[in-house]
């Protein structure tokens, strides 16, 4: 027996279940870009990271609101039944999942674009930005949140 196979898989309706509630919470870089490329955007991208290093690059289409200043008073330009989209640098800062979840209790619809800056350039997508040109998976791993 695999270690795969040692615990045995959840029964189909359960997967489903838990599968199903994920896509609620998260979506991915390509789904992103594609909705720009189609002109279907219907959320406010959101790059949480600092100010500084948004302006050296960043995903087309976002803008910036750092997650120290996700508030009442900031996302009140916004209409309450957007759905924001945020992201970060990469899977290895949390600093999304603390700007969803201000986003959240502010009583916004929220969802995490997987992968943040890294996911982006692992699919071979490109930035914008001051630097965008020279930045790399490797140099996209600070996000100053």
């Amino acid at each position: 027996m695999s270690m795969i196979s040692q615990i045995p898989a959840a029964a189909p309706a359960e997967a489903y279940a838990h599968f199903n509630s994920r896509l609620r919470f998260e979506t991915d870089c390509s789904d992103v870009y594609r909705t720009y490329q189609t002109g279907e955007v219907d959320y406010i991208l959101v790059d949480v990271r600092s100010p500084d290093v948004f302006a050296q690059a960043h995903v087309p289409g976002a803008i910036n609101i750092p997650t120290k200043l996700i508030t009442a008073e900031r996302l009140s330009e916004f209409g309450s039944d957007t759905l924001f989209v945020v992201y970060c640098a990469g899977p290895h800062c949390n600093g999304v999942h603390k700007a969803a979840a201000r986003i959240a209790h502010l009583g916004y619809a929220v969802k995490e674009m997987l992968g943040g800056v890294t996911g982006w350039l692992d699919e071979g997508l490109s930035l914008v930005g001051e630097d965008a040109p020279n930045v790399t998976v490797a140099s996209a791993i600070s996000c100053e949140c």
